[in-house]
Formats: C-alpha cells, sequence, structure tokens
C-alpha cells in the first residue's frame, strides 16, 4: 500500500472514530456532530493538498524565507554553501543560459529536470528523441529529453548538461544528480548543502564535462 493510500485510510479512520464518538455522547448536538466532521473534512483537504505539491510548496516557502532575510546560498571562494531550508530541503540559485530559476537539489533524481515554461524561458529546446519515463513524487511521467548549453551555481559552471523537461513537472524544476556528479565534491554538513567545484586553469571555475548516461564522451 501506498503512502497516499495510507495517509487517506487513517483520516478516513480519524473522521469515523470521532463521529462514532460523537453519536455515543449524550450531549453531542446533530449540529455539533456536523461542525466535528466539517473540520475533520477542512483538515483532509488541506493535508492531501500539502501531500501532492508539498515540493512546490516548499519551493514557496523558501523564497519567503529569503525575503524574510534568511540567506540560503552563500559563496565561500569556489565554493557553494546552501543551508537547508525550513521544509527540510535544499534550493539553490541555478541560472540556466542566464535566466535564473530557484532548484530542488534532489539526490535521488538522477538526471536534472525542468518544466515547460523553464525550458522555453531558458531557451532550451528538447530533442526529437522519444520520450522517457520519468518517475516522481506523484507518479510516472512522460519527459522529452534536452540539454542545457551553460548551467550556472554562483561560481560553479557546467555545459551541455542533459535534461528532461516535462508540463507534468508543474512550477518544479529539480536539480539531479547528473549535475551532482560532475563537483569534485558535495556533502551535508550540519544541515548545510556544501559544493566543491573540480578545479580549473580559468579564473572561472570549470566543472569538467562527464560522460553521459550511455558511458560515451
Amino acid at each position: 500500500m501506498s503512502d497516499d493510500r495510507i495517509i487517506q485510510l487513517l483520516l478516513l479512520l480519524g473522521a469515523l472514530m470521532l463521529a462514532f464518538r460523537a453519536l455515543s455522547a449524550h450531549r453531542v448536538t446533530l449540529r455539533g456532530l456536523v461542525q466535528i466532521l466539517l473540520l475533520w473534512g477542512i483538515v483532509g483537504v488541506t493535508m492531501v493538498i500539502v501531500m501532492y505539491h508539498r515540493q512546490e510548496l516548499g519551493g514557496l516557502l523558501a523564497r519567503a524565507s529569503e525575503k524574510l532575510g534568511y540567506e540560503q546560498q552563500v559563496v565561500q571562494g569556489d565554493t557553494v554553501r546552501i543551508k537547508m531550508s525550513p521544509d527540510g530541503h535544499f534550493w539553490a540559485r541555478v541560472q540556466i543560459n542566464g535566466v535564473e530559476r530557484r532548484m530542488l537539489v534532489d539526490s535521488g533524481a538522477t538526471v536534472t529536470a525542468i518544466s515547460r515554461d523553464t525550458a522555453e524561458a531558458a531557451n532550451v529546446k528538447p530533442t526529437l528523441a522519444p520520450p522517457v519515463l520519468i518517475e516522481t513524487a506523484n507518479g510516472t511521467v512522460q519527459a522529452q529529453q534536452a540539454r542545457a548549453d551553460d548551467l550556472d551555481i554562483g561560481p560553479l559552471s557546467t555545459h551541455d548538461l542533459p535534461l528532461v523537461v516535462s508540463d507534468s513537472f508543474g512550477d518544479l524544476d529539480v536539480l539531479g544528480m547528473n549535475f551532482l556528479s560532475r563537483l569534485k565534491s558535495w556533502r551535508v554538513e550540519d544541515r548545510t548543502l556544501i559544493l566543491e567545484p573540480s578545479k580549473g586553469s580559468e579564473a572561472r571555475v570549470m566543472i569538467p564535462r562527464s560522460r553521459d548516461e550511455n558511458g560515451s564522451d
């Protein structure tokens, strides 16, 4: 049984238990019972909304925190440090072909994924290859393959990064392992994500292009 089904079952059981207790109490009126059921209905709907849109809500919370002065992304030399957001995730300020986006850093995602709106804004053109199937928190979706000419996080820069694009991602953009694997190292210390680049000879730190997912250059 999926986590979603378990949560829905718990909500239903909770509502039934409250209804039973209300009916068994002589002092509870019909109006009181309706109010209790209505309250539980509101709580249940709110939990379902939060559950299905938790990542989008996390992005909104991260942006609100930054506006209130909670700086999440700090550059120290060539190293980028990203503090954990109040939602428990790491959100990076990223430039895709010069267009800034806030992206969820997800080491569980094999490939970097962007929304259709982000792809259009950054002039990322999907390839003519057949769509691929991507596992997301909301199930399996179809996505088109693409590549970003440039992707930057502060002083970190990489080129020709494989992406997937889909309308099903909504407003969510995800920075996946195919970006993190190009770094010298990445780790979490004291609720802070630390990204360290491979050192280059140029003034701007360059992350070398890695082999693609098929193992070819």
